[in-house]
């Protein structure tokens, strides 16, 4: 069918920042100690031209979150910026309390559903949205200067917020009605021992639901480590051994999830979307239609048109689809991932937000998970990673020529997407199609022609990992 390039909303070019801020190995550059402190005084040197105002820092589990929290406080310091640590919470959470508690700034220490040994820093406006393109161009521009510090008088000061996780979890809690009652549900929820241990549990536990925690134990290392929502059928094994109604996975930072069923099935975010969506529109509160991204699965676009429910698609990123939701005044939008944004509640993709309209939706409808899933069909979809060097280039004739034949041959019954990942040195392949054996093969036939140009060029050592949309979105 397509090749689906379709732009990002923010095509500026930068050095340091990425599609979800700076991430990478821990003690790689940029992702060093020396480096975070330098970015932590850009920063305050740049928002103290806007004015004085104080910075949350927020973090997830990882063992290297200590040491860059330490550094960013003292980078904010020594440019005159007061700090306010939040400790472990998840990232949506962060955003959250930017707006609440009226800092001039959010930020967050995580890479996210990556391992334990990356690490990265993502940043929230005072209005809990991703930094304006004009800051983070400024922030670069900063980081090329002299880092001075302030005179003693005027270096920031740092205090812990205490209350942080129970402002949270009332606020999710608000976010569904006061007739929402999970009395009757029993619920495994899988926290990837990262940011939400000690949240996501207490938000559906205090309404109502049985609670079974796993992934509750970090240790700094085992964050996303074969749990959360990156590695789902673990959540899929507990929910059938206890025999629960539904399972619910977040992944590190607590800005995605996906679910399971009773039956075991497991839900990404294309599902979410389509059951959040019909069930808004059959209570009459949807507010225009719904915004996917390139990566979105091609049922669900035809799924949400058979209902007459708006659908487009943004380039990969929660940026992108905050962006096209704003200018066109929708409320729900979200990435197969299971970063969903609901965004007349929250500002970014939120996990257990996500997870408890589902389950409103499951109240009003009476109807168990399964139920409410069904209605329309998934496209076999196919993602194939393939490690390239950072220079490694996609408009190549070869490549090129690999994926024009790959479209011909799906035709209109198919999509062909061919992308440089933005927070990882991976191109990702994503072929879909009526045809589950002839999606692979073509996923796997234009991976290879990706590698074979690697070693050809650079006599690497690219690889290809095959995977599926879930956990693969940046």
């Amino acid at each position: 069918m397509i090749n689906d390039q379709v732009k990002p909303n923010n095509p500026l070019p930068r050095k340091y920042f990425g599609t979800d801020g700076i991430r990478g190995r821990v003690g790689v550059f940029p992702i060093t100690a020396e480096f975070i402190l330098k970015l932590g005084w850009a920063v305050g040197k740049v928002l103290a031209r806007k004015g004085y105002g104080k910075v949350l820092i927020g973090k997830d589990t990882r063992i290297s979150g200590y040491m860059f929290e330490s550094v960013l406080e003292a980078g904010l310091s020594a440019a005159g910026v007061d700090t306010q640590l939040l400790g472990p919470m998840p990232t949506p959470a962060i955003a959250y309390l930017t707006r609440t508690l009226r800092a001039q700034a959010g930020i967050v220490i995580s890479a996210s559903h990556n391992p334990y040994f990356d690490n990265g820093i993502k940043f929230f406006s005072a209005q809990g949205s991703k930094l304006p393109d004009d800051i983070e161009i400024a922030i670069e521009e900063q980081l090329e200067k002299p880092m001075t510090i302030v005179d003693s008088a005027e270096l920031g000061k740092a205090v812990r917020i205490v209350d942080a996780p129970g402002r949270y979890i009332e606020f999710c809690k608000s976010t569904v009605g006061s007739d929402i009652t999970l009395n009757d549900l029993k619920i495994v929820v899988d926290c990837a021992n990262g940011a939400a241990y000690h949240i996501a549990p207490s938000v559906f536990r205090e309404l109502g639901a049985e609670v079974i925690e796993i992934g509750v134990e970090p240790n700094g290392l085992n964050i996303n480590l074969d749990c959360g929502a990156t590695h789902p059928e673990v959540l899929r094994q507990h929910v059938v051994l206890e025999k629960a109604d539904l399972g619910i996975a977040l992944d590190g930072d607590g800005d995605r999830v996906i679910m399971v069923d009773s039956e075991g099935n497991i839900l990404d975010g294309d599902e979410l979307l389509f059951i959040i969506a019909k069930n808004r529109q059959e209570l009459g509160i949807l507010h225009g239609g719904v915004i996917g991204t390139v990566m979105s699965n091609l049922g669900l676009e035809r799924a949400l048109q058979s209902l007459n429910i708006g659908f487009d698609r943004v380039a990969v990123g929660d940026r992108h689809i905050v962006s096209e939701l704003k200018k066109r005044q929708w409320h729900l939008g979200g990435e197969p991932s299971g970063h969903i944004i609901c965004l007349e509640s929250t500002t970014t993709g939120d996990g257990i937000i996500t997870a408890l309209q589902v389950l409103s939706a499951m109240q009003h409808t009476q109807k168990s998970l399964s139920d409410i899933s069904c209605g329309w069909q998934k496209y076999p979809q196919v993602l194939v990673n393939v490690k390239v060097p950072p220079e490694f280039n996609l408009s190549l004739d070869s490549v090129q020529k690999a994926l024009k034949d790959a479209e011909n041959e799906l035709g209109e019954a198919g999509r062909v997407l061919l992308r440089r990942s933005g927070t990882e040195s991976l191109v990702r392949v994503m072929v879909e199609g009526k045809d589950a054996g002839k999606v692979n093969q073509l996923a796997n036939q234009l991976a290879d022609v990706v590698k074979a140009e690697i070693f050809e060029e650079s006599e690497g050592i690219g690889s290809i990992t095959p995977s599926y949309p879930l956990g693969s979105e940046g």
